[in-house]
């Protein structure tokens, strides 16, 4: 069975991680184990320099796992940041949804949150126009001549 997936995107500022929040206890309420993936366009570091898995990671360690009784984390080099597909079939097979955090590119269906105040045009239709995207007003009334969800 293909996992349920889909991309939340909206530009920086939008509101997207404050909306996911409410989507993602709204879906555990209802019973799901909801998988979601944070994209970043930038480098960023869970772990900090001093601790045992820092020193190892630093020391050349290609993966390095860490593991406590109530959660994982991995730290994966990689020289190509695998697609958000990989990913979702790689790590989320215990997952009845993921739910994506940006992947603008990616394949998977996907959401955009707009604000006027944000931003007066869609990332849907922009250079890349897409018309199977979702705007989903985060004002009203819509301004905009497309289908979406309100």
């Amino acid at each position: 069975m293909e996992k349920r997936a889909v991309s939340f995107v909206a530009k920086s500022g939008t509101g997207k991680t404050t909306l996911l929040e409410k989507v993602i206890a709204e879906l555990k309420r209802r019973g799901y184990k909801v998988g979601v993936i944070k994209h970043d366009a930038h480098r960023f570091d869970i772990d900090h320099p001093g601790k045992d898995s820092y020193r190892l990671t630093a020391a050349g360690a290609d993966t390095m796992l860490i593991c406590s009784p109530q959660k994982l984390a991995m730290v994966k080099q990689h020289e190509t940041a695998p697609t958000v597909e990989e990913l979702v079939a790689t790590y989320f097979a215990d997952a009845d949804i993921v739910i994506t955090e940006g992947y603008k590119m990616g394949g998977m269906p996907k959401i955009e949150l707009n604000r006027k105040e944000r931003s007066e045009t869609l990332i849907c239709r922009g250079e890349n126009n897409d018309p199977t995207w979702w705007p989903l007003p985060a004002i009203s009334p819509w301004p905009w001549t497309c289908r979406c969800w309100t």
